[in-house]
């Protein structure tokens, strides 16, 4: 009977619902320690269980500046070449720079942006300068965090459009010290994009722009059978080339304007 009274007290504690809130409170309170514990102890946990901050620092870079590297050359791809193009015009929503361009009638259209493979490195390089910076901030605080002594000398940033990728160079000097010293001379960060052979293409096509005042779009797509190369003509003398890559789905679009016609050229007056 009585072994029978004690099953019947712990069951009736169960039940009560001054015991379930004594209970929910004890609960609670084990959680908010623990959260705690956690908080304050994580860099210490982390480092000895092989946490993401102890990860190899080309890696952590890597990861860092990804996404913001591809953001930039889809920007810059959108906009011709140019995170602030100047000569553009605004064709739905995208300001596009003109790679030729004249505000004359019948001449030809000036080249803007020669050498347009170095002019893109230089935009990419321009777009990512300030997230490098943090990133390679972001890696100091992580790795000293976690117990290291870390000595560190900011460097020039290289960005190279090569075929079917492009790889930006960081020449920080990164020293590790801690049981051993690491020693890192230069970080790279590689994104498949196949901005390299779009922009040779628009750089043919603004040489027949420029020399002739318009270019054939379907003979690109007989030589390059992975290329669509489309031509939009929203006024103004203006042609928008947007070169797609059929397999990826990078793309390129820029704007020309060159020889001109004046408004009403070729139509018979009776």
């Amino acid at each position: 009977m009585e072994n029978m009274k004690k099953e019947g007290e712990k069951i009736d504690f169960f039940n009560n619902k001054k015991g379930q809130i004594t209970l929910f409170i004890i609960i609670a309170i084990v959680i908010v320690v623990l959260g705690v514990l956690i908080y304050l102890f994580y860099p210490k946990i982390s480092a000895i269980f092989g946490g993401a901050q102890e990860q190899d620092p080309n890696a952590f870079i890597q990861n860092c500046v990804e996404d913001d590297l591809k953001n930039n050359l889809n920007l810059i791809s959108l906009q011709g070449g140019s995170l602030d193009p100047e000569p553009y015009i605004l064709y739905q929503d995208d300001k596009i720079q003109y790679l030729v361009y004249t505000e004359e009638f019948y001449q030809k259209g000036v080249v803007q942006k020669p050498f347009l493979e170095k002019q893109i490195e230089k935009e990419v390089k321009r777009g990512i300068q300030q997230k490098v910076k943090a990133c390679f901030n972001e890696l100091k605080t992580s790795f000293e965090d976690i117990g290291y002594e870390v000595s560190m000398k900011e460097g020039d940033i290289n960005v190279n459009l090569i075929p079917q990728k492009v790889v930006a160079t960081f020449n920080y000097s990164v020293k590790l010290i801690k049981s051993e010293t690491k020693k890192y001379e230069s970080f790279n960060v590689v994104v498949n994009n196949n901005l390299y052979e779009l922009a040779s293409i628009a750089d043919s096509i603004v040489d027949l722009e420029s020399e002739y005042g318009d270019a054939d779009v379907s003979l690109y797509m007989d030589l390059y059978h992975k290329l669509k190369v489309e031509k939009k003509s929203p006024g103004y003398g203006t042609s928008i080339y947007v070169l797609t890559d059929r397999e990826t789905n990078d793309k390129f679009q820029f704007a020309a304007k060159s020889v001109v016609m004046p408004p009403g050229y070729g139509v018979d007056i009776v």
